[in-house]
């Protein structure tokens, strides 16, 4: 991974990927207020880019940007660190903007609207603007004054006796959540089998009854009808396709014949 040598400080404005004209509405900008360690920023990256994410903005990061600890951490998410830009403040890094939202699970002393990840995603899919989503140094999260700055706090429902997320697992909720309306991969779905014929259902059936009259399995005799009952459900219920039932009826077939010598090849 490659960066310039020294830290970008810029104010405001739009990048050459930004003022591209495009059909879908605009990502959500990441801006990672104050962020402490390089491993955390580049966890971070990698939970944006898993769900599409690639923007990252740091405002005043400890250490400096860039930092060597990221790249690692960031587990290939390299295109997100050497796309990432750097602001002096946080006014800076949201003033192209329209929409921010500030993720916090503290409480604040601030009338602002509250709301969760879904309305969160949502209003950034329908507003067709810039929009951003503010995250807070590791230790302190964000001071309240720039939470301020945000159109609205976004939280999650989490344990009151234990609220404590680290930065990627803020990022990755929240990352999750807008994917949720973008035109991401999905995962390869295996097609089902087709269901047996009730035909081919029955032959197995039929098969097994055999076999277990005659091993004497069915006693008392007052009771077989019961049990026959009970085994047919078991073997509908399932739903078997044509490969499966021939699969156990060869399973039958080797339970009830004698063993064969494979000692003599």
């Amino acid at each position: 991974m490659k960066h310039s040598s020294n830290p970008l400080i810029l104010s405001s404005g739009r990048s050459g990927a930004e003022s591209r004209v495009s059909k879908d509405p605009p990502k959500p900008v990441v801006v990672l207020v104050r962020p402490q360690l390089g491993q955390n920023i580049g966890k971070a990256a990698r939970a944006m880019l898993n769900f599409g994410l690639t923007e990252m903005r740091l405002v005043a990061p400890r250490d400096g940007w860039p930092n060597p600890d990221a790249g690692p951490s960031a587990s290939g998410a390299d295109i997100v660190l050497e796309q990432a830009q750097v602001f002096a403040t946080t006014e800076e890094a949201i003033a192209d903007c329209s929409t921010v939202f500030a993720s916090t699970v503290r409480r604040r002393d601030l009338v602002m609207p509250v709301v969760g990840p879904e309305e969160m995603a949502s209003r950034i899919a329908g507003s067709g603007e810039r929009s951003a989503i503010l995250f807070g140094a590791e230790r302190s999260g964000l001071e309240t004054e720039e939470v301020a700055l945000a159109d609205a706090i976004v939280t999650v429902p989490i344990n009151p006796e234990f609220a404590s997320l680290n930065l990627a697992q803020a990022v990755i909720l929240l990352a999750y959540e807008w994917s949720k309306s973008a035109e991401l991969a999905q995962p390869t779905v295996k097609e089902l089998e087709p269901p047996a014929p009730h035909g081919e259902v029955e032959g197995l059936i039929g098969q097994l009854d055999e076999e277990l009259v005659a091993k004497g399995y069915f006693h008392p005799p007052s009771r077989t009808q019961a049990t026959r009952n009970t085994i047919r459900t078991i073997f509908t219920k399932p739903g078997w396709s044509s490969r499966e039932v021939k699969a156990v009826r060869g399973i039958l077939r080797a339970l009830v014949r004698p063993a064969r010598d494979r000692s003599q090849g």
